[in-house]
Formats: structure tokens, C-alpha cells, sequence
């Protein structure tokens, strides 16, 4: 039995276009509240960075640094997509910064401070966790031109 909420999983064999459309995402309302929170922790993260005063070029450095997990995609659609939300979960800084903070390790706390504030970057344009059925499937809705 298939509901409007829970659409039947996309067979392999269909098209890139018919796998993203039969994928659930948030939409509406829902949607716009967690771009905001991504631009919310875009700024706090990087606000945050700021403070610590380590200089601009970490930052730049490092910003774009998660997106090497997109490389998993060579290996295929659900590997590509499990390696690009590991790097692009909030777990992944949380425990990062929480080893910095409880650890005395310091220095690690800018690079989580980055790593949040991409993934903030990222939600914030739409970019959202990635499932195994296409690569412009998202939980934030349909990447490229067939998103609405």
C-alpha cells in the first residue's frame, strides 16, 4: 500500500529525471525554514571563526574542502551519495569541534568552525543530503533545472 507521503522506492532502471521526481524532499514552508538555518549557521559559524582570529587564508583554504567527498560519485550513485553526506552532515563538526573544545586540541576548532559554516553555505542554496537514487535528489528538493 503506497501513501502521498511515502512514495514507492525509484526502480534502477529508470532515468535520472523519473528517480529525483519519485524522491521525497521537504517542500513549501518547511523548505525556506531550513535554507534560512543554513544561512543562519553560515554566518554564526563564520562569526565564530572570526573571533578566534587565525587569519582569512585557513578559511579560504579550507572552505571548499567537503566538496572532495563528491569524488565518491566515480564509485557510483549510493556510494557517491553516503560519502557526500558524511561530509556534508553537522555531525561530522559537531564531533570535531566537540574533540577540540574537550580535548585541548585547539586547532582543530577553526576547521570545524569551516566545515560548519559550508555546510551552512550549502543548505543554504539548496544544496541538501544526498539520496542513492540520483545525484540532484536532496532532502532540500531537485537540484539543477528540474528544481522549482
Amino acid at each position: 500500500m503506497t501513501t502521498a507521503y511515502a512514495p514507492q522506492l525509484a526502480s534502477s532502471t529508470l532515468d535520472s529525471d523519473s528517480r529525483i521526481a519519485a524522491t521525497p524532499a521537504v517542500s513549501g514552508g518547511p523548505r525556506a525554514v531550513l535554507r534560512f538555518e543554513g544561512a543562519l549557521m553560515l554566518v554564526a559559524a563564520t562569526a565564530a571563526y572570526a573571533r578566534l582570529d587565525v587569519g582569512w587564508k585557513l578559511f579560504a583554504a579550507l572552505f571548499l574542502l567537503p566538496d572532495l567527498s563528491m569524488l565518491g560519485y566515480l564509485l557510483g550513485r549510493r556510494v557517491g551519495a553516503a560519502a557526500y553526506n558524511v561530509g556534508h552532515s553537522y555531525i561530522g563538526p559537531a564531533l570535531l569541534a566537540a574533540v577540540a573544545l574537550q580535548a585541548g586540541r585547539a586547532a582543530l576548532l577553526p576547521v570545524a568552525l569551516i566545515w560548519f559554516a559550508h555546510i551552512g553555505f550549502d543548505r543554504m542554496l539548496g544544496y541538501g543530503l544526498k539520496y542513492g537514487s540520483a545525484f540532484g535528489a536532496t532532502h532540500l528538493g531537485a537540484l539543477g533545472r528540474r528544481a522549482a
